[in-house]
């Protein structure tokens, strides 16, 4: 709500105070304040007596609806003037709405801050995996499915953030930044798998593998679907 003060260059001259009585359901409230003010200025007054925030009232005078930016002289209100007080539920609803949304967006911006933290972490883990493996060491099969079921766990909490205006692109880029980790497991444990003799097979490699290889697209493509 703009509340609009007078520009006063007139510094010598004395602004009379006034005393209006405001009605507010079957209460009443007597108020002190500059004949020059306005109803904006009245409104911000009224608050702390009332309960009321100043963007849910609307003031009554001669059985007109004044606006916060007039003046209280200019609209003719005196000394012991009588002003009705009511609140303005759709300006009270739009103002709650308003505010249940920013705290939503609040909410996921501090979630995906905190995955995106988690996954810069996990990303080093995954890094020193990839050069023990690029360096011809074993990777522990442990190690991979650990980290692999950390990041779809990140998926999933990504999937549940509902991210709107603003947060839509940096949600997009955290889900494809995840998947590419995922991938990059999938990838290392298919090398993992691979027979290091000639012909020779590695017992090691479990028949679940291939399964959970083709669940796991699955799971990523429906996170794609909500971007």
């Amino acid at each position: 709500m703009l509340v609009q003060k007078r520009d006063s260059s007139q510094n010598s001259v004395s602004i009379p105070t006034i005393k209006v009585r405001v009605k507010y359901g079957s209460s009443f409230h007597d108020i002190r304040i500059s004949s020059q003010a306005s109803f904006g200025e009245l409104k911000k007054m009224l608050a702390e007596p009332t309960g009321l925030h100043p963007q849910d009232q609307k003031l009554i005078f001669k059985n007109k609806e004044r606006s916060s930016k007039a003046y209280l002289d200019a609209e003719r209100v005196r000394d012991g003037s009588k002003i009705v007080l009511v609140e303005d539920i759709v300006s009270r609803e739009r103002r709650c709405l308003e505010m249940l949304k920013n705290v939503k967006v609040e909410m996921a911006s501090k979630s995906l801050a905190e995955i995106s933290l988690k996954v810069d972490k996990l990303a080093g883990q995954l890094t020193a995996l990839e050069t023990t493996a690029s360096r011809g060491g074993q990777v522990s099969k442990m190690d991979v499915e650990n980290l692999t079921e950390i990041f779809m766990e990140k998926l999933v909490k990504l999937d549940g953030i509902v991210a709107e205006g603003d947060l839509k692109m940096p949600r997009m880029v955290q889900v494809r930044r995840v998947q590419k980790h995922i991938e990059t497991l999938d990838a290392l444990k298919l090398q993992n798998s691979k027979p290091r003799n000639n012909g020779g097979k590695s017992p090691c490699q479990p028949q679940a593998d291939s399964s959970r290889q083709q669940s796991m697209p699955m799971q990523i493509q429906q996170v794609q679907l909500r971007q």
